[in-house]
C-alpha cells in the first residue's frame, strides 16, 4: 500500500457536526487521553451518527485543537480532512470511487480487500503525528470475512490509532466486534432543536416532515424533497383504499425514475409501508397515527377491519425485508409481493 490518501477518501460527503451533537462531541473528545482505540456509535437513522464520527475524526487530527477538544477547523490538518485529502484517514464507506470513471459509486457492502488495506494504513507512520483514524459507517454493512479481518485490528490496535464504527443496527455487527468497543449513544435532538434546524435548511413544514420520519431530522430533511412527497402521496392514497389497490400497477411506480434509482425508489416505498403498518397498529391499541397524521382518516377506518395478529406479522415481515434491502433483488417484484400481503390484510 502507497502511502498517498486513500482513495476512497477523496471527495466523500463531509458533514459538520450539527447542533444537538456539541455537547456529547466536546464530553467525548475534553478527554483525549481517554479516548477509545475503537468506539461504535450508534443509534437510529437519520440522526446524523455519521457526522459525529467524522467530526471525531477531524478533531484528532487536529493539530491545534480547542481547549474543549473540538477540532480548530483552520489548521492544515482540518483542512485537509474535510477536503477528504488527510493522509492519516481512511472512509470505509458504501460510496467509492471508481477510478476508471473517476466517479463516485454505491456499493452493497464493505468488503474484506478494502478492510486489508486499512489493516495495512494502520501499521504505516503518521503522516502528519497526530494520528491515525479510521471510520466505517455503517460497520454493520461489513461481510464476515470484512469482520474477521478487522478483529486483528481492533484486539491489537498500533499505538495512535482510533478506528471508529458507526451502526444503526449494531444487533446485526459479529458480538466479538461489538465487545472490542467502547459504545456511544448518539444524542438525538428534543423536538424544538430539530424543527428549528429544519427550519433553517429551509423545510417549510417541519413537524410534518419530522412526524413522517419518526423524528429523525437528517430523514425528515430527506423526505421533505417535493418529489419525494409527491410520491408518498400517491402511495398513501393506494393504501387508504385497499379494495381498489392494483399491486402491479403501484409497485410499477419503482421503474419510473429509470434503473439507478429503483432500489431507492423502493427503500422509500418500504418505509412508508412500515410507517403505515405501525400507525394502523397504534390506532387499534387505541393511540394516535404518529408518522401519518396527515392521513388520520383513513387509517382509522381501516384500522376497525385489520386483525391485529396479521398486521402484527405483516409489519415484522416489511422490518425483515428492510434488513435485506442491501442483498440483490428486483425491487418492482418485492413491492408487488409486499402490497399483495398489504391488500390480503383487508
Amino acid at each position: 500500500m502507497t502511502s498517498d490518501p486513500a482513495p476512497e477518501a477523496a471527495r466523500l460527503p463531509w458533514s459538520p457536526l450539527l447542533p444537538w451533537q456539541v455537547d456529547a462531541a466536546r464530553s467525548t473528545l475534553g478527554q483525549r487521553a481517554s479516548f477509545p482505540h475503537a468506539l461504535l456509535i450508534h443509534g437510529p437513522r437519520g440522526i446524523g451518527k455519521h457526522a459525529l464520527a467524522l467530526n471525531f475524526a477531524q478533531a484528532l487530527l487536529c493539530e491545534t485543537p480547542r481547549a474543549d477538544g473540538l477540532a480548530c477547523g483552520a489548521c492544515a490538518g482540518c483542512r485537509y480532512a474535510v477536503a477528504g485529502q488527510h493522509p492519516d484517514l481512511m472512509r470505509l464507506e458504501l460510496l467509492v470511487i471508481d477510478p476508471e470513471e473517476d466517479t463516485l459509486e454505491v456499493t452493497e457492502v464493505i468488503g474484506i480487500d478494502r478492510v486489508r488495506a486499512l489493516t495495512e494504513f494502520v501499521q504505516l507512520t503518521s503522516h502528519r503525528q497526530r494520528a491515525k483514524v479510521a471510520v466505517i459507517a455503517p460497520a454493520e454493512r461489513m461481510n464476515a470475512a470484512a469482520a474477521n479481518a478487522l478483529l486483528k485490528t481492533l484486539e491489537e490496535p498500533p499505538p495512535g490509532t482510533y478506528l471508529i464504527l458507526v451502526s444503526d443496527e449494531p444487533q446485526r455487527m459479529p458480538a466479538t466486534l461489538r465487545s472490542r468497543c467502547r459504545k456511544l449513544a448518539a444524542p438525538l435532538p428534543d423536538s424544538a432543536e430539530a424543527r428549528a434546524w429544519l427550519a433553517a435548511q429551509g423545510v417549510a413544514r417541519p413537524d410534518v416532515a419530522l412526524a413522517q420520519a419518526a423524528g429523525a431530522p437528517l430523514r425528515a430533511l430527506a423526505i421533505a424533497d417535493p418529489a419525494v412527497q409527491e410520491e408518498r402521496r400517491a402511495w398513501l392514497t393506494a393504501l387508504s383504499a385497499p379494495e381498489r389497490l392494483s399491486a402491479p400497477g403501484l409497485a410499477a411506480r419503482i421503474d419510473a425514475g429509470g434503473k439507478d434509482e429503483r432500489r431507492a425508489r423502493l427503500a422509500h416505498a418500504l418505509e412508508w409501508l412500515i410507517a403505515w403498518t405501525a400507525d394502523l397498529a397504534r390506532i387499534v391499541a387505541g393511540d394516535t397515527a404518529r408518522q401519518n397524521p396527515d392521513a388520520a382518516a383513513p387509517l382509522g377506518r381501516l384500522a376497525t377491519r385489520v386483525a391485529p395478529l396479521a398486521l402484527f406479522r405483516y409489519h415484522r415481515s416489511l422490518l425483515q425485508q428492510r434488513a435485506m434491502l442491501s442483498h440483490p433483488l428486483q425491487p418492482r417484484l418485492v413491492a408487488e409481493a409486499m402490497l399483495l400481503d398489504y391488500r390480503a390484510l383487508f
